[in-house]
């Protein structure tokens, strides 16, 4: 057992505290070349991951940077930078910590790289931003430990597979660099662990004491959840309630927009006047750190939030969470729980409220799973190869490299573990050249080759561009919102949402009414005007979907005889619909066709996910539009897709044969424009379109208009362009997750339940209500045409 330093000891003892059993683990491992620490939130991972670089360095023998933290945001680097300074302030430790991120100024960065702290709190796009300097080996060589915060967060996206890249560049230049993981919630810790450590290293787990189990429900209401929406404006009286009762409650979203409009009519129900916040990613910085620095002080009541605050950040005495909605997905509901009583040992409270009556069982399906520590998440794909280009890149920016062993790096890289050489050769190909169709233009001739087989950059003033580039986030085009004479952001709207508006038409922005005056140097200037219904701004945000464990947990819970866990509206709405028809099962795929206001009606309950179930869409019209069916359109959520039409379908077997079905999917896809919009954001990453330039950043009509005509004369002249392949495999995994309709098929074996009916039925009744309804434009249209013409004509006696 590893031994704290007498001055550790006695700064622990006067805290009044006693080393946790997985804070002295860490200490006892801290030699291991990769650790990864589970903790739940509160029970001082942090401090456990910090531990043995405090203790390495208040020995006072390290020059120069020793520890590494990455953290997926930089509001967490800089409240971590905080906390630190209090053990090593009290103890009187001779170290510096700083934190470099997007906000750092131009001169501390400069400052950092010439005399780097012994503490360097970061972002992986400020990480890889670092390795691409030439002094990068100066910078790194005694670097000694790299934290990565929030592990689990960044595994899910390509900022992950970004970060890993970094790592293993770091490996080169810091060879006896130690890793070191920490999460609250993972799934599989297994594949945390081997994406952590350097291939084939192992990488130890440990496991610390998860503590009392949340006090976690369902918000009762005495009115009912309504049809269909995401706004749960019947719940406000409830949640103000609650709010009253408790210090501080932090109400959480899955999207910005319910986010603005529940703080909207929360504003409008408060009566008592009760000091409430918003917080979100597309409000100014500067409001969002008002709204923090509120909630640390206890100046707040509520704070209504989406994912920006989803991660570790101890914002003040929170003592309840609520979610609003369904949260979809179980590990970000234990994510959200743990922000209420952050402390170890000490239970977390948190209500769910359903936004809808369907929303209503999924809350529960959840509940269930989050007493039973049934975690979700879906396996990680190998490693994106438009990261991979980028990588090549932002090596090539530090100098010249060797291609075997920057191979050899990759593969040390567990996402990219399964990599070959040709498909190595292929990115490097591309980053040299732009690939076959692009080869004759100098814009994209990068790399070269020199006399001795090293590749470096063709013209060093490209690496200002590069840098300029470097990322995996895809920032949808937005424009800055501020009030008429105020130079001061309100925070960003999306372009598209911008070009609808007119002068007079009111929106909501930080849970203000404005109103649009104009456009003004790509600025959107508003005045206040609380007197007009506001129109909702759009911010970008994930409209998440279900998990396909939480899906199969909601068709676990039809197959009961009854629900006592629900409440009665619900339980007897499942009921009535048991009797008219019967309940979706999952090893089958329930269809019902009913007619409704002269159409013909199917309700397909596949459960595959709100992407997968609008994919199914159009490939079920594709299809009836072959068989002569003349659909005219479809609606799509996360349990079902409703398509309406001018013929009845007796037999929705062919429908949903699995033959061909993959080729139909590409034969809709390659002509949509899920394809073009996939297409921009790999290409964007690999570096094949630049965003931002040394004097101006493009706007989003620009960055559209230019990779669309890239993307039409690859897929004319070069079809199997490498950035072709790479947006073929992101389409299918990504916005449209066909993966998941062969899943759902492969399950159900052809199996179909046929329901013909005479009228709607209480399940696909939320359907007729759902917004997002997609027109199919084929032969139906025509026919409808023809009939109308028929009909004027006789009208008039013609015949």
């Amino acid at each position: 057992m590893t031994a704290l330093p007498p001055h550790f000891e006695d700064w622990f003892a006067r805290r009044g505290w006693a080393i946790h059993p997985h804070q002295q683990a860490m200490l006892d491992q801290a030699s291991a070349p990769a650790l990864l620490l589970i903790a739940p939130t509160g029970g001082g991972k942090t401090l456990a991951g910090f531990l043995p670089s405090l203790i390495e360095l208040s020995e006072g023998a390290h020059d120069g940077l020793h520890t590494l933290y990455v953290s997926p945001l930089k509001a967490l680097a800089a409240d971590i930078r905080r906390n630190l300074r209090t053990p090593v302030d009290e103890m009187g430790l001779q170290i510096r910590i700083e934190d470099r991120t997007g906000d750092t100024s131009y001169t501390q960065k400069r400052r950092q790289r010439a005399d780097p702290p012994h503490i360097l709190l970061t972002t992986p796009e400020s990480l890889a931003l670092l390795t691409s300097y030439e002094d990068a080996p100066r910078v790194f060589k005694g670097l000694e430990r790299i934290i990565v915060d929030e592990i689990h967060a960044l595994s899910e996206s390509k900022r992950g597979d970004q970060l890993m890249l970094a790592l293993s560049r770091l490996q080169t230049l810091a060879p006896n660099l130690r890793r070191v993981g920490l999460s609250a919630t993972v799934e599989d810790p297994g594949a945390i662990a081997a994406e952590l450590s350097r291939q084939p290293d192992p990488c130890a787990i440990i496991n610390a004491d998860p503590g009392p189990a949340p006090d976690i429900s369902m918000l009762l209401t005495d009115e009912k959840p309504p049809w269909t929406g995401g706004g749960a404006k019947y719940a406000i009286p409830a949640v103000l309630e609650e709010v009253k009762k408790h210090k501080i409650t932090l109400i959480f979203h899955n999207t910005r927009a319910q986010a603005e409009i529940f703080f909207h009519n929360l504003w409008l129900a408060n009566t008592d006047d009760l000091p409430i916040g918003i917080h979100h990613g597309s409000l100014a910085r500067e409001q969002r750190e008002r709204v923090e620095a509120a909630m640390v002080n206890g100046d707040l009541r509520a704070v209504v939030c989406t994912g920006s605050l989803d991660l570790g950040i101890d914002w003040g005495d929170v003592d309840l969470v609520v979610q609003v909605g369904a949260p979809k997905n179980v590990k970000r509901l234990v994510q959200r729980i743990g922000r209420a009583n952050h402390r170890y040992n000490a239970p977390s409270k948190a209500l769910l409220v359903p936004a809808n009556r369907f929303e209503v069982v999924e809350c529960v399906a959840a509940l269930d799973a989050v007493k039973a520590h049934d975690l979700d998440g879906d396996p990680k794909g190998p490693g994106p190869r438009d990261v991979l280009c980028q990588h090549i890149l932002i090596t090539a920016c530090a100098g010249p490299f060797d291609a075997d062993q920057l191979f050899a790096e990759v593969k040390s890289v567990g996402s990219f573990r399964t990599l070959t050489r040709a498909e190595f050769d292929d990115c490097l190909e591309f980053c040299a050249t732009g690939g076959y169709a692009l080869r004759a233009y100098d814009k994209w001739k990068r790399l070269v080759q020199n006399a001795d087989g090293m590749w470096q950059l063709r013209d060093p003033r490209a690496a200002q561009r590069i840098r300029m580039n470097i990322g995996t986030i895809q920032d949808t085009d937005t424009l800055k919102v501020r009030m008429k004479g105020n130079f001061k952001p309100l925070g960003e709207v999306e372009e598209n949402f911008a070009a609808t508006l007119t002068p007079g038409d009111t929106f909501l922005i930080g849970g203000q009414v404005v109103r649009y005056e104009s456009m003004k140097e790509m600025t959107v200037q508003v005045t206040r005007r609380g007197d007009k219904t506001p129109k909702i701004a759009t911010f970008m945000g994930t409209k998440f979907a279900n998990s396909t464990q939480l899906s199969q947990r909601i068709l676990a819970m039809f197959k009961q005889d009854d629900w006592p866990d629900l409440p009665v509206h619900t339980a007897e709405w499942l009921h009535l619909h048991r009797a008219v028809s019967k309940l979706p099962e999952a090893d089958r795929i329930l269809v019902e066709t009913f007619p409704h206001e002269g159409r013909h009606h199917v309700c397909a309950y596949g459960f595959a996910g709100r992407n997968a179930m609008q994919t199914l869409g159009m490939l079920l019209t594709q299809r009836m539009e072959e068989l002569g069916l003349d659909p005219l359109g479809f609606v799509a959520n996360d349990y079902a897709t409703l398509v309406w039409g001018l013929e009845p379908v007796h037999d929705p077997a062919p429908l949903f044969q699995a033959s061909n079905l993959r080729a139909d999917f590409e034969t809709w896809l390659s002509g949509n424009a899920v394809m073009k919009k996939t297409f921009r954001a790999a290409a964007t990453i690999a570096g094949l379109i630049e965003r931002n330039l040394p004097q101006s950043r493009k706007t989003g009509r620009q960055a559209t208009f230019s990779s669309d005509i890239l993307y039409d004369t690859l897929a004319k002249y070069d079809p199997d362009h490498l950035m072709l392949q790479i947006t073929r495999e992101e389409a299918m995994r990504g916005l449209v997750d066909f993966g998941r309709i062969e899943e759902m098929l492969a399950r159900t074996a052809g199996n179909i339940d046929h329901m013909k009916l005479d009228r709607v039925t209480p399940l696909s009744l939320p359907m007729f209500l759902e917004q997002g309804r997609i027109a199919v434009a084929g032969a139906a249209q025509d026919r409808m045409l023809e009939q109308e013409a028929e009909r004027l004509l006789a009208e008039i006696g013609v015949e």
